[in-house]
């Protein structure tokens, strides 16, 4: 099943569900928030908690996205409780990309902590059920004041050095009134960063990192597949600059959903109840890393069969300003 929302005629939430080519809109849901929060307080699965709702009338999908009406598939009602993370070095093949994004920077350096970290992931990443294995490299991207819709604009900052895409699968939860932390899904991703500034220290991932991000359009409520196969691309002008396949899934991955899952969650920060995470797993394709660089109106594509719509957003680049941000004080 694939979930999305998208604003109805009365500017309100309409939730649309589909097996296949058919949506239709779930009876009586206030959002996919409230619809995963029944099922968590239900002891439910999501699917059972929508098919007692029922549906409604058939939804057009494609007449709303190319109408600007998709929105989130999921959202908190206060963007302050939603957390966009993620996880880095995670995907067989993200060391190697890592290491030529870095190649220019240091070109006699030793085995870098990216490597090392890689590493880690490749030795201890699949542990066994109920075992902890490596820890895997970790970032905060923001709130979701951060998390853009499918096809409204993801906006680069002034100070930027760089804005490019990363295609990923996001891992989509909540936590129960007792703080246990429930999945509701997996989403195509565009984890947005600044790949110049990365390259320029590695310790600069953090301000890299501190970017939008879009997820969606829909949603996958389910496992994960294993093998998952789909393709990133940059047009400008209507016409693709750069195009390649991106793979994901715990095939062509290091680590274990569960692993990267457990390592995010250990923390009591992230395990407050009633609050969204969306939690990106990481790739190993970038158009950076075939320096591909993006430019003002520039649009980016992410696609894979299993999640249904393409995630696309243009981007906007924000002019430069003079001066710093001065802090006033009281």
């Amino acid at each position: 099943m694939l979930l999305s929302q998208i604003q109805n005629a009365l500017g309100g939430i309409t939730v649309v569900a589909r097996d296949g080519s058919e949506a239709y809109a779930v009876k009586d849901a206030a959002s996919t928030y409230a619809l995963a929060m029944e099922a968590a307080e239900a002891g439910k699965s999501l699917a059972e908690v929508i098919q007692a709702h029922g549906f409604g009338e058939a939804i057009d999908l494609n007449a709303a996205y190319a109408e600007g009406r998709m929105m989130l598939p999921i959202h908190h009602e206060d963007p302050a409780h939603c957390h966009l993370t993620g996880t880095g070095l995670t995907h067989l093949g993200s060391a190697s990309t890592r290491s030529s994004m870095h190649a220019e920077a240091k070109t006699d350096a030793p085995v870098t902590d990216s490597m090392k970290m890689f590493q880690m992931g490749l030795e201890d990443g699949k542990p066994a059920v109920n075992a902890e294995g490596a820890q895997p490299e970790w970032f905060y991207k923001g709130n979701g004041t951060q998390a853009v819709a499918a096809g409204a604009p993801l906006t680069s900052p002034s100070f930027a050095k760089d804005a490019g895409e990363e295609p990923e699968i996001a891992g989509i939860y909540v936590n129960s009134a007792d703080g246990t932390p429930f999945r509701v899904g997996f989403a195509l991703s565009n984890e947005f960063s600044d790949h110049i500034t990365e390259r320029g220290n590695y310790l600069w991932l953090a301000h890299s990192k501190l970017r939008p991000a879009s997820f969606g359009p829909e949603l996958l409520v389910g496992d994960l597949p294993g093998d998952v196969q789909g393709m990133s691309r940059i047009l400008r002008d209507g016409a693709v600059i750069w195009e390649k396949p991106f793979l994901s899934g715990e095939n062509n991955m290091s680590h274990t959903v569960a692993n990267l899952e457990h390592h995010h969650f250990k923390y009591d920060i992230f395990r407050q109840p009633g609050e969204l995470h969306v939690h990106f797993f990481g790739t190993a394709t970038l158009s950076f890393a075939d320096k591909i660089s993006t430019k003002d109106g520039d649009v980016f594509e992410i696609e894979a069969p299993e999640f249904g719509l393409v995630l696309r957003n243009p981007l906007i680049q924000q002019p430069a300003v003079s001066g710093t941000v001065t802090v006033k004080v009281l």
